[in-house]
């Protein structure tokens, strides 16, 4: 009971209907993600700053969750559209053991497939979803990854050079030595991320004074950042 109860909170906090479809979810996670961004309230303003930072934790939250739930419930159903064929007795058991020697690795394969050194230089990956993949050491120069969800993405030593993370989620990323240097990175979220020993000079990171980007917990150790100043 607690956990439909949590699930249908979930449901709540996004603003849908409960059984909303995963499609449903992501986007209404981007506009809410986008609406209660604490960059876009004004630094004088801590009461709000602080409504919106718990704000945005709750639609985190509530997304990781769904999505969860989504990849638990719908997988089964793709497996089941293809019945096994049938065949004599002595036959199937043959069958049976070879297909399964065959493809046993697969699905393991499938699920989160090995991206690490992948040339997607100047790609468009707009709102595709790369969380939780290995994509240490890709090259990822000049891509759009505008709105895309990279929650807890592995992109150590990535090359991101001019690439565009406008609004993109790198909640605890691991982005440690990656190369972000004039990047686009406005409306970028890294609450969380490893940035240690990551080269930002040059990026965007806000307009004026302004910074717009969420670095709520983001570890900068070693960084060099956008101003080419070097972070303790």
């Amino acid at each position: 009971m607690r956990t439909m109860n949590n699930i249908a909170r979930c449901y709540e906090i996004l603003e849908l209907k409960p059984g909303a479809s995963l499609e449903e979810v992501n986007l209404a996670y981007k506009d809410l993600a986008f609406i209660w961004h604490p960059d876009r309230i004004p630094a004088d303003n801590p009461r709000l700053q602080q409504k919106a930072a718990e704000k945005l934790k709750q639609i985190n939250f509530a997304r990781e969750q769904l999505r969860t739930l989504k990849a638990r419930t719908e997988r089964p159903i793709a497996k089941t559209k293809s019945p096994q064929p049938k065949r004599p007795p002595r036959y199937q058991y043959q069958y049976q053991t070879t297909t399964q020697t065959q493809t046993q690795p697969k699905p393991q394969q499938n699920s989160s497939p090995d991206l690490s050194g992948a040339d997607l230089s100047g790609r468009d990956l707009h709102e595709k979803d790369f969380s939780r993949r290995n994509l240490s050491n890709a090259n990822l120069s000049e891509a759009n990854l505008s709105d895309g969800f990279l929650h807890k993405v592995n992109l150590e030593g990535a090359n991101l050079t001019k690439a565009n993370c406008f609004r993109a989620n790198f909640f605890q990323a691991n982005l440690r030595n990656a190369n972000l240097q004039e990047a686009n990175l406005i409306g970028a979220d890294f609450s969380g991320a490893d940035l240690s020993g990551a080269n930002l000079k040059g990026a965007k990171v806000g307009s004026g004074n302004r910074i717009m980007v969420k670095l709520t917990g983001v570890n900068l150790t070693g960084a060099t950042l956008p101003d080419g100043t070097i972070h303790e």
